[in-house]
């Protein structure tokens, strides 16, 4: 007869865990089954062959335990019933079942398809988030096992111990969502076993609170006399508020041949919709700055991205991003004291700007158009200077009425 039992192997891995195993002995000849789950040895009881309630999820990870010790002993009595020839090797590759997905080897492949994608943004920002998590966790984990207490301790952990703030806790929780949506991708998990979604974990993030320029400001950055490094960020500036706070990453991206006809069409980066836009006269005299470095018809138009390898998604985003935060750097040292502008001056900032002052000047719903979001309530997000300044009038007309 087999003897089947758990057990903890002892090969401790670098976190400090052992693997628990399945160990099958037959005719003095033993093979063992991992099960994808590891433990400390102060979290292994190896009198009863299961883990100790100090262990995180204990009592799911006894009953699996134990329902893998059945079948496998289910499967030995029927072999031999049946006068097979049973080995340990036998009985273990007669029940061989898929192993266990673990997060954070799944979370290592997400990571890798971002970088071959060439998504630098994204890879930048979820690597930390991922590392962040292994420590909170301090082991891999089955995904089974992360459940929305699992993730509100999470949540919790980077508020207060890692001090970063509700969006940062947000972009987490993204992070964590995003490699089970690879994870279902793969058939690794079922479809309904994400800890996200109505009555589970609910990401929702905080208003920006981020405040565009007024009038006022925006007509100081037009006039006010600056050198010419600090002119050319100006005028990057001043071109994305010109075309309803275009994006950096497309501003940077637009090539001479993008112009037709007196209109700009271009595709927009980040959600490859196409549309077109007239040049404002504006936006066509900075545009004239730039034209007697204009070689070929299909030259970049600003020269951020000259002699960039365009071909190369990832190298392509790593520079924008790299440029992006030269620029705004620029922006906040050079650009906003010359002209005397107290309020955050950044690229994104010009398409708050944008939103404020197209206030009640056209349907949010064309502003949306502009904007080119899904969503109209990411759009609303926007217009929250504005939503406020209606509230504020509203109050006025109560009190001095």
């Amino acid at each position: 007869m087999a003897t089947i039992k758990a057990v903890i192997k002892p090969d401790q891995k670098k976190d400090g865990t052992f693997p628990i195993v399945i160990r099958i002995t037959k005719n003095r000849k033993t093979n063992y089954e991992p099960i994808g789950y590891s433990v400390t040895l102060d979290q292994w009881d190896s009198a009863q062959g299961c883990v100790r309630k100090n262990y995180p999820n204990s009592v799911r990870l006894n009953n699996l335990i134990a329902k893998r010790l059945a079948e496998l002993s289910g499967k030995a009595i029927e072999l031999e019933t049946e006068k097979q020839e049973v080995t340990a090797n036998h009985i273990k590759r007669s029940q061989k079942k898929a192993p266990v997905a673990l997060f954070f080897h799944q979370a290592d492949l997400y990571l890798s398809g971002l970088k071959t994608a060439g998504k630098y943004n994204q890879y930048t920002a979820d690597k930390p988030r991922v590392k962040h998590f292994k420590e909170f966790l301090k082991r891999d984990i089955a995904f089974p096992e992360i459940e929305v207490s699992t993730l509100e301790a999470f949540k919790a952990y980077i508020k207060n111990t890692l001090k970063l703030s509700e969006r940062s806790a947000m972009n987490h929780l993204s992070m964590v969502r995003s490699v089970f949506s690879h994870a279902k991708r793969h058939k690794l998990i079922k479809e309904d076993s994400s800890p996200f979604g109505k009555d589970k974990m609910v990401i929702k993030f905080p208003e920006s609170g981020k405040v565009g320029l007024s009038p006022a400001e925006i007509k100081n950055l037009e006039t006010v006399h600056l050198a010419e490094r600090p002119n050319h960020c100006r005028n990057l500036w001043l071109f994305a508020y010109y075309f309803a706070g275009m994006r950096v990453s497309d501003v940077l991206r637009l090539r001479w041949n993008d112009i037709q006809d007196g209109r700009l069409i271009y595709v927009m980066g980040k959600n490859d919709k196409v549309g077109t836009l007239k040049v404002p006269e504006k936006a066509n005299a900075i545009l004239m700055q730039y034209k007697p470095f204009k070689k070929q018809n299909d030259d970049f138009i600003f020269p951020e991205l000259k002699d960039v390898d365009v071909t190369d998604q990832f190298v392509l985003e790593r520079t924008i991003a790299f440029k992006t935060s030269a620029i705004d750097k620029c922006l906040k040292r050079d650009v906003a004291p010359a002209a005397n502008i107290t309020k955050k001056l950044t690229m994104h900032i010009a398409r708050h700007s944008f939103a404020t002052e197209a206030g009640d000047k056209i349907p949010i719903q064309m502003l949306q158009k502009l904007y080119r979001h899904s969503n109209v309530t990411t759009t609303l997000g926007y217009q929250a200077a504005f939503i406020n300044k209606d509230a504020d009038d509203a109050l006025d007309k109560v009190l001095n009425s």
